[in-house]
């Protein structure tokens, strides 16, 4: 592999199944864009016009050629970023959702550093060179797994072609990301090239339920090294569902109730990765409380429930009590324990 750094995670469960120096900080090109079109549709009214200023029509490199004084719904400069990679339509949206790009930047570093971003340091919004612009494999997918959740940021980033307004008619977008019109289930992402971060692809693909994410930075051959990297996620590992939310999972002992036990199950679906042709290597370790005293509600937290594979933490989850009990009244209660006794 020719990357200088590669990754492939499970979108789903949020799981690395391959990295290679994927935590190192490194220019990372377009693929800064992703940020901005995630603040952008979090912050921002899709359907408002923005009036597109002369500095943002001036902005160098790749461009969906705005002019000075045009107007166009933030929804369409998303377009013009994500799809077309326009730094001309990353500035317009900036200035329009936060009035000056160093503002809107400042927005896209408080979010990394929310999401867990630990080596990510944005300088610009299209991810034009500057020495301390720089992100990793890891804090990219990161990113990109939370802004693929958001249904607009998905829908934009799997569209081939788009129009949007134009000065003189409408602009006609085709996506730079080659793997929408190549690679079954391809779903996204995000290009990037400059000479600093070479040829960089952020790429998603979704078979059979699963999505994964591709992540390859400064790539002699970013489409073929982004195929066998989604190849191998698809191929050699396969997804488990541990414990189901709203199913019995174990039985909790409740003190002074009218009902003795309680079932519980987890708070939410814990599914895991796992490698296909090795057996599951499925740890569970279960903590729960050796006894609840009464009263107990519906969805009270008794305990909590951690998965290792292969040795590794790799998810959790609340145990909460399927339903609730009252306390024993107190001649009931004088009455168990006395028949306790005999």
């Amino acid at each position: 592999m020719s990357a200088a750094s590669a990754l492939v995670m499970d979108a789903n469960t949020g799981q690395v199944l391959f990295a290679r120096n994927a935590h190192q900080p490194r220019p990372i090109a377009s693929t800064t864009k992703i940020m901005t079109a995630l603040v952008a549709i979090e912050c921002g009214k899709l359907y408002r016009l923005a009036t597109v200023s002369p500095h943002a029509a001036g902005v160098e490199g790749s461009s969906v050629y705005l002019t000075a004084g045009e107007k166009l719904t933030l929804e369409e400069l998303i377009y013009g970023a994500l799809m077309h990679s326009g730094n001309d339509a990353c500035v317009a949206i900036a200035e329009h959702v936060a009035g000056r790009e160093e503002v809107f930047v400042n927005f896209m570093n408080y979010k990394a550093h929310r999401l867990g971003a630990r080596n990510t340091n944005f300088c610009n919004t299209n991810g034009l060179p500057h020495d301390r612009h720089l992100s990793s494999a890891y804090d990219l997918a990161l990113i990109t797994r939370y802004a693929l959740k958001n249904p607009v940021f998905s829908r934009i980033v799997a569209t081939k072609t788009h129009s949007i307004a134009g000065a003189k008619g409408k602009r006609i977008l085709s996506n730079t990301n080659k793997m929408l019109w190549s690679y079954q289930g391809a779903d996204g992402v995000k290009t990037g090239t400059t000479h600093a971060a070479g040829k960089c692809l952020v790429s998603s693909a979704t078979r059979d339920g699963r999505r994964l994410i591709a992540v390859v930075l400064h790539s002699d051959d970013r489409w073929g090294e982004s195929i066998r990297l989604l190849n191998y996620g698809i191929e050699e590992y396969a997804n488990r569902v541990v414990a189901g939310k709203g199913e019995a999972f174990a039985a909790v002992t409740i003190e002074n109730g009218v009902k003795r036990s309680l079932p519980v199950t987890v708070d939410r679906d814990v599914v895991v990765t796992v490698p296909v042709n090795q057996g599951d290597k499925i740890e569970q370790n279960v903590l729960l409380e050796r006894e609840v005293a009464a009263p107990v509600v519906p969805g009270q937290e008794v305990g909590k429930l951690e998965v290792l594979v292969e040795g590794e933490r790799v998810a959790a989850a609340k145990l909460i009590t399927m339903e609730g009990t009252a306390e024993l009244p107190y001649h009931r209660l004088l009455w168990r324990q006395l028949y306790s006794k005999l």
